[in-house]
């Protein structure tokens, strides 16, 4: 006799609860795009994502919150969200992963979060920077952040079962990168430059038919422990290491116990197994499409993935406005 599949865990799945909220955030950011204020957008989507977390039926503390490095609206770090009943969340929150993007009705802006058990999740202590390499799980054993880029290129490409010609690696488009571009053209891949928003980047670099094969380069830190949260249900892999940008920060990393020579993985960027990641397109891009707006409301495309289950859910959302109010 076959064995009934047991698709549904017994729990409930926080992230669909999440999902409303990055909802709320796209739809309101949206609305700004392309209006040259990235300040209002990210306002936007900072009060929506704020309104509807008050009756998300958990504990959370704001443990990776946007706003000092960009001197932006924020979630700010320490904030309790949720009802204040239910499981205890560390959450990390990018209400406009891209604002420029947004403020430019440029691709790949989203609205994304993470949760991840309390106490999970990595405390950067104010470096807002770090060096990043991101891949799917196949090439887990082969990669170093520390090796040259033609190593892991030739590591993506033996993985994939192509030559390195055939691999796709994305930059964000940086002065600070202009030696990483040479060495990955003459490791012989293609480089795809991005503007800003490396979430959505990163989590492309693990979905198949993206065109992303591997990511490199400095990014933003919380950024990085947001993607590790979706690494950890995906099967993908982040190696990071802190990258003060001036000799204070530094000072402000060592004060704070970090060692800036260490490699930090997945599972140092956020533990335990109980993790969910969640995304909501404002403009079309290589992972999710943007807002659509219609007469009666708009329409939404968002991802949900949760490591305990290591379901991937996209998300079409239709919403009626009038309803909603």
């Amino acid at each position: 006799m076959t064995e009934p599949v047991r698709y549904q865990l017994p729990d409930r799945n926080v992230g669909l609860d999440l999902m409303r909220v990055t909802e709320a955030a796209a739809m309101a950011a949206g609305r700004w795009s392309g209006r040259g204020d990235k300040e209002a957008g990210d306002q936007a989507a900072v009060d929506a994502m704020r309104d509807v977390l008050a009756r998300v039926p958990m504990r959370g503390v704001v443990v990776i919150g946007e706003g000092e490095k960009d001197e932006a609206p924020m979630l700010f770090n320490g904030e309790h969200v949720g009802d204040g009943t239910g499981p205890e969340f560390d959450i990390a929150v990018d209400p406009v992963d891209g604002t420029t993007l947004l403020a430019n009705g440029m691709p790949n802006a989203i609205a994304v979060m993470a949760a991840a058990d309390r106490g999970s999740m990595y405390d950067p202590s104010a470096v807002f920077y770090m060096n990043k390499l991101v891949c799917a799980a196949a090439v887990a054993g082969e990669v170093d952040i520390d090796a040259p880029p033609a190593h892991n290129i030739g590591a993506v490409a033996r993985a994939l079962g192509v030559t390195p010609g055939d691999v796709t690696v994305s930059v964000q488009n940086r002065p600070r990168h202009e030696q990483l571009i040479r060495d990955v053209r003459a490791a012989g891949a293609r480089v795809k430059l991005f503007a800003d928003g490396d979430v959505a980047t990163a989590i492309a670099a693990v979905r198949p038919g993206t065109g992303i094969d591997l990511m490199l380069g400095i990014g933003g830190t919380p950024e990085g422990i947001i993607t590790a949260c979706a690494m950890k249900a995906m099967g993908g892999v982040i190696q990071g290491r802190l990258h003060p940008r001036d000799d204070t920060e530094r000072r402000t990393a060592l004060d704070a116990g970090h060692d800036l020579t260490r490699v930090l993985h997945t599972g140092d960027l956020v533990a335990g197994d109980n993790t969910h990641f969640i995304a909501t397109g404002i403009t079309d891009g290589d992972l999710l499409r943007g807002v659509r707006y219609t007469p009666d409301g708009a329409e939404t495309e968002s991802i949900v993935v949760r490591s305990r289950s290591g379901t991937v859910r996209l998300v079409h959302g239709t919403h009626l406005l009038h309803k909603l109010r």
